[in-house]
């Protein structure tokens, strides 16, 4: 009988998603709510006398009844809550906590106890007169949960005019007239509401707690308004450069909330991987920390706990150290499928390797710094369960090496049509987006076979980007043209200097310098690359081919005083924002300069992959992935003729064997000394053995097998020889038998 060990399901770690944010609300708190300033105390007969006067009153008269209206019934409303000023009387009411359902509760009390039942846009026009005199101020959910178009002009009207259009000059000249600077200066209306005063005494705490309150889609409103307020210098020097992604964001976290995560029970344990991730600190990047975290908490601890409930002390028996390390060699995949079933595939673990050599690293750091403090280690110093062997990674490099090189002599050849496709794909997109731009609106054109029909209208502050095909769909040709654009300048950047994505991302401006040849005199371009993952600077020759790349990338970015904007940029290994710098990579989003994302080249490769059509050995479409173009650089490079050695201070590599790790060549003298050797063979063979076979030769070859055929089996004597043994075939060597006759073989050697 098997007995099974039930084991608790691994738990999720916890997301560190918006870790950031919360750390910036920290440092960057917002402004406090008071809880009494002058408005929010006057008497109702004052606040009405208010909304009387300019500039809180309506331009017309039907709409200032209305908004007095309102306001007289939502004053007398509020008088029936607990509080000693209007906004006590707010927050006590039902209305403070939704935006929805609050109006018919105060229609039925009026109708109750005032006699008159006013109308929903009467408690509507009330309230945002209200909001706009500073009598109340909603909480920043309840003003990103309202959908009133009417806040932010009644805003910029009574509160502060002239900030309003301070901050609105300083959008991009693009998104003048949009949606978006609407939604801008809704978000700048939504914090005078909720925090009160001028559009100067907002702070940067304001804008991130109604960030975290809007919506994804509304949350550019608020990134644009943020950027605005930044570069008319109202925000402190170390406030953030962006909130771009801020939700999503970890940002650096500290090696606690790293093991927290995963909800360790053992809290002497999860102490000691905090110290020692502490201690580690200093010399790692925070994204190699966030590694290390996740294989000492989760793979390696977490694991134990799930199959040990007891477990507290890192001496582990030899029967627990083996079967963890039996564990950690595979990995369970659950997938479900169409029907709904749950499919569980095991796989071995790639990682594994790499995991077991943390660990083994972790144990003998205990043990070497208990000899220095051994108050605070020794008690933990244990023998290491995990011997050298087991952190053998050789076959594992060896499955990678393979698939490596099949994936480069995969994609190599198929280079070429990759990169006419892309051009190709660009030119057709430029047409297509050149052609709507000399389209009046409303009208029909027809580029590269493919009609169609200009929008009617548009509110952007210049040309429109998109249309509608034949079949009435409408299509971002704008969109088109860029994705087109930097799929082709990624692919040919990449191939022409076999550089990693990370770095791609960090070229700029001044990446592109001159040198004097100290023999010719002449200059030379020459890129240079400091990437932030090894920390290591090298310069790489600038073909005139890549020349022309860059030069078309340039151009793009290039804004419209010919300087290349400068733009924050994420740092993935350390996960913190870089100071603004004149990157290559970057475009404009709706008025608002980011830099282009990894995701997003990635999807532009794709997209040329698509169009090309090209499959693997499988028949399943091609996919590229930036890191091959560096795999292909080197493999084509060194069968060019260039030096390994050479090809390594290229690409960046401290270690030659990385190198040619890299490199996928063909093993063209294995082949060819292989061709010779069989030409010397047939060279010393007759001649005749090598011309055409004749009818008579190929029947007389069929029939030796017929020939062959015998009643305790067949013969197994080559063809064209004939019997030596006289037909003795009970006794021959050569004798095949038949399974089937083994029993009237068993007779003849019976009698």
């Amino acid at each position: 009988m098997t007995t099974a060990t039930l084991t608790a399901p691994p738990q999720p770690p916890r997301k560190l998603a918006g870790a950031e944010a919360a750390a910036l609300l920290q440092r960057f708190p917002p402004r406090q709510n008071l809880e009494s300033w002058f408005m929010t105390e006057a008497d109702t007969d004052y606040v009405l006398d208010t909304l009387r006067q300019h500039p809180f009153r309506a331009a017309v008269e039907s709409a200032q009844f209305t908004r007095m209206v309102g306001a007289r019934a939502i004053l007398a409303w509020l008088t029936t809550f607990p509080g000693s000023t209007w906004q006590a009387n707010w927050d006590a009411s039902p209305a403070a906590h939704s935006t929805a359902g609050w109006h018919s509760t105060v229609l039925d009390w009026a109708a109750a106890e005032l006699g008159r039942r006013p109308t929903s846009a009467c408690l509507a026009s009330g309230t945002l007169a209200l909001i706009c005199a500073d009598v109340i101020r909603p909480s920043p959910a309840w003003l990103a949960a309202s959908s009133s178009n009417a806040l932010r002009p009644a805003m910029a009207a009574a509160r502060d005019p002239e900030g309003f259009a301070r901050l609105e000059a300083q959008f991009p000249a693009a998104i003048h007239s949009t949606r978006h600077a609407s939604a801008a200066l809704k978000a700048v209306a939504r914090i005078l509401a909720a925090f009160g005063g001028r559009v100067d005494d907002i702070a940067v705490g304001d804008l991130l707690v109604l960030l975290q309150e809007t919506s994804h889609d509304a949350a550019r409103g608020t990134r644009i308004a943020y950027t605005a307020l930044r570069e008319l210098g109202q925000f402190p020097p170390d406030a953030p450069a962006t909130l771009l992604r801020l939700q999503t964001r970890t940002g650096q976290v500290t090696p606690a909330a790293l093991v927290d995560r995963y909800q360790l029970r053992c809290r002497p344990v999860r102490d000691l991987i905090v110290d020692y991730l502490t201690e580690r600190q200093p010399s790692l990047d925070h994204k190699s920390l966030i590694s290390l975290s996740a294989a000492l908490a989760s793979n390696f601890w977490g694991d134990l706990e799930r199959h040990h409930e007891d477990i507290t002390s890192l001496h582990l028996p030899p029967e627990v150290a083996t079967a963890w390390k039996a564990r950690i060699n595979t990995v369970t995949h659950r997938r479900r499928m169409p029907g709904g079933q749950v499919v569980e595939t095991t796989t071995p673990r790639n990682s594994a390797p790499a995991v077991k050599t943390l660990v083994r690293a972790f144990y003998l750091d205990i043990a070497q710094w208990a000899l220095d403090e051994p108050a605070r280690w020794g008690p933990w110093a244990a023998p290491c369960p995990i011997t050298e062997a087991d952190c053998s990674d050789k076959r594992t490099k060896q499955r990678q090496k393979t698939a490596s090189d099949q994936r480069t002599r995969e994609r190599l050849p198929v280079l070429p049509a990759l990169i006419r496709v892309a051009d190709r794909r660009l030119k057709e997109s430029r047409a297509r987006l050149d052609a709507l731009h000399t389209t009046p609106l409303g009208s029909q054109f027809t580029v590269l076979g493919e009609t169609f029909t200009a929008p009617k209208s548009t509110s952007r502050a210049g040309l429109t980007g998109q249309a509608y095909d034949a079949s009435g769909c409408r299509r971002d040709l704008e969109a088109e043209e860029k994705r087109a654009f930097w799929g082709w300048a990624t692919i040919e950047i990449l191939r022409h200097t076999g550089i990693r994505i990370e770095e791609l991302l960090e070229l700029g401006h001044h990446s592109i310098i001159r040198y004097k040849l100290p023999t010719t005199g002449e200059f030379v371009p020459l890129l240079q690359i400091a990437p932030s993952k090894t920390d290591q600077e090298r310069l790489l020759l600038v073909t005139p081919e890549l020349a022309d790349v860059l030069s078309a990338v340039v151009t793009r970015v290039r804004g419209e005083n010919g300087a290349i904007p400068s733009v924050p940029s994420y740092d993935v290994h350390e996960k913190v924002w870089n100071d603004p710098m004149p990157i290559l990579y970057q475009w404009d989003v709706a008025g608002d300069r980011r830099p282009i994302s990894s995701n997003t080249v990635r999807d532009a490769l794709n997209d040329v992959l698509m169009v090309t059509g090209l499959t693997d050995a499988t028949g399943n479409p091609l996919k590229f992935q930036p890191h091959d173009f560096r795999r292909i650089f080197i493999t084509d490079a060194i069968l060019n003729g260039l030096p390994p050695h050479i090809a390594q201070v290229i690409a960046g590599h401290s270690n030659i064997n990385t190198t040619m790790g890299y490199n996928a060549v063909y093993p063209a003298q294995a082949i060819e000394a292989h061709r010779s050797f069989i030409a010397r063979r047939r060279s010393l063979r007759p001649s005749n053995e090598y011309r055409a076979v004749t009818t008579e030769e190929w029947k007389e070859f069929l029939e030796h097998f017929e020939r062959r055929k015998l009643a305790l089996g067949s013969c197994g004597r080559a063809f064209g020889t004939d019997c030596i043994h006289e037909h003795a075939c009970v006794r021959c060597p050569v004798l095949i038998v038949d399974p089937n006759e083994r029993g009237r073989l068993v007779e003849i050697a019976t009698t």
